[in-house]
């Protein structure tokens, strides 16, 4: 039965793989008056055909999502790049090839500022899980919160939200979901409780995400076009971003404390906490507590200091591995996958700008005949939506790029909205709030195999906060944009 199902999930990927390859192909022959763009290059339609066998592939998850980008780089070296294949570097005599991509900055996007920006808050979750740092602090956290049913509540939703902002919010539900363990047992077991400590995980690790650059993928997608000298150039640090949307993280897990409450009210009064686990002793153990508080300090002030976050975050890969604390065998546990994800992002951002496409679609869209609002709410819930069915990460790098050329189109119409810096905030949150399904995020996904959620569970609440956050996000990121914020840092 086993070699039955594992032969249809293998024919069910081939499948997905030869629709993902035919809409590739199509938008590849397709005549170019299709795409209603004047004057589109024969590189730009080829970018056009990568886009959606990108989507195509991050929809249907016929392979792992990092394992599309790196497959989108690949073919956008071969295909798009001064180091393509010779005879696709000819015009075919009826267009002209149009601007061809440097492969180098197509190969720069696996080591772009951002991806160390990733990289360097991987290396301190990394070795604060090796030494015991992260079971201490939780240990400390949570007996703040004492006893009380609805306080633990808190408790565990505050905690994971405080370190989903700089540990993987994957990484962050799983070893939550393992001290929780033990209190889940605690309860009766007909009681609501249960599920609403059980959602308390992924919505505590999906929320708190938001309040740091390095917190998820999708914001440091973001800020890096929100920052690109050829783009926005707007020059958010990282205290600019923390300082806006640490309140916002906060107002929203306060609302979802409520919405557990309201929904899933605690039978027994009181909880005891046990969480097991030792901190590492030694003069390694004060090295990594001075890093990771000196690191995040200079992430904080870095408008003081001037050292800007992508070049603070290799401050602790250095510390760690010069003084032996950081190993191979550490080095070879990193998420690398995520930063492979991100890379393909990046180089679908490069091609969209460098072969002149982006100019293409900003002459093509009637702007002047939208009203910007409408825009920022339809570009929102378009994000929200699809980040919902498919990763966070797969939904940012689609659709951020786009909306950077969408911003600059419309740059003076969303000057009374607080400018392009507001559309693209507004479809960064919205992609880190879907978490309707078990499938919309891996934290989801971690709690769901609990056993203790169901579908209906997680739906209902997750509409609710995402309806919610999103109304919350549009009207904070309007009155912060309005208000100058970002163009006096």
């Amino acid at each position: 039965m086993s070699e039955n199902n594992t032969e249809s999930k293998n024919f069910g990927k081939v499948i997905k793989i030869v629709i993902s390859v035919v809409i590739f192909l199509f938008f590849w022959v397709a005549p170019s008056s299709l795409y209603g763009l004047p004057d589109i290059s024969i590189v730009e339609q080829r970018v056009i055909a990568v886009f959606a066998f990108a989507f195509a592939m991050w929809v249907t998850e016929a392979v792992p999502s990092w394992t599309t980008s790196v497959l989108v780089i690949v073919i956008l070296l071969l295909t798009c790049s001064t180091g393509a294949i010779s005879f696709l570097k000819e015009s075919d005599g009826v267009r002209e090839t149009g601007t061809l991509i440097g492969y180098k900055g197509i190969m720069a996007a696996f080591a772009d500022p951002t991806i160390m920006l990733f990289l360097g808050g991987f290396v301190i979750a990394a070795i604060a899980s090796k030494m015991g740092v992260d079971v201490q602090l939780a240990k400390g956290l949570l007996k703040l919160f004492g006893r009380r049913s609805e306080f633990v509540l808190l408790g565990f939703l505050l905690v994971t939200g405080l370190f989903s902002m700089f540990i993987s919010n994957t990484a962050t539900a799983a070893m939550m979901l393992t001290f929780m363990a033990p209190v889940l047992r605690q309860l009766p077991v007909d009681g609501k409780g249960r599920i609403g400590l059980a959602m308390a995980i992924p919505i505590g690790a999906n929320i708190g995400g938001l309040a740091t650059p390095i917190g998820t993928p999708p914001n440091a997608i973001a800020l890096k076009f929100l920052n690109d000298a050829e783009g926005l150039d707007m020059g958010i640090g990282f205290g600019d971003w923390f300082l806006v949307m640490f309140p916002y993280t906060i107002v929203m897990l306060l609302i979802a404390w409520g919405l557990l409450l309201l929904f899933f009210p605690f039978k027994q009064k009181t909880i005891e906490l046990h969480i097991e686990g030792e901190t590492k002793k030694g003069w390694q153990l004060t090295v990594t507590y001075i890093t990771m508080a000196v690191t995040i300090l200079l992430w904080m002030l870095d408008n003081v200091t001037g050292l800007n976050a992508n070049i603070v975050a290799m401050i602790p890969i250095a510390i760690y591995c010069i003084t032996g604390i950081f190993t191979k065998e550490d080095l070879k546990g990193l998420n690398w996958s995520v930063l492979w994800l991100v890379a393909g992002g990046f180089a679908l951002g490069t091609a969209l700008y460098e072969t002149g496409l982006d100019k293409h679609l900003v002459a093509a869209i009637p702007f002047a005949s939208w009203s910007p609002l409408i825009v920022v709410i339809g570009a929102t819930l378009v994000c929200w939506m699809v980040s919902n069915v498919i990763s966070h990460t797969a939904a940012a790098n689609l659709l951020i790029p786009v909306m950077v050329t969408l911003a600059t189109g419309m740059r003076q119409m969303l000057e009374p909205l607080g400018g392009a810096g507001t559309l693209l905030l507004c479809v960064t949150l919205a992609s880190s709030l879907a978490m309707v399904l078990p499938i919309s995020t891996p934290p989801n996904a971690i709690a769901y195999s609990t056993g203790m959620i169901q579908v209906k569970d997680m739906e209902k609440v997750g509409v609710i906060i995402g309806v919610i956050g999103l109304v919350l996000a549009v009207g904070m990121l309007v009155i912060v944009g309005k208000a100058g914020y970002w163009s006096i840092h």
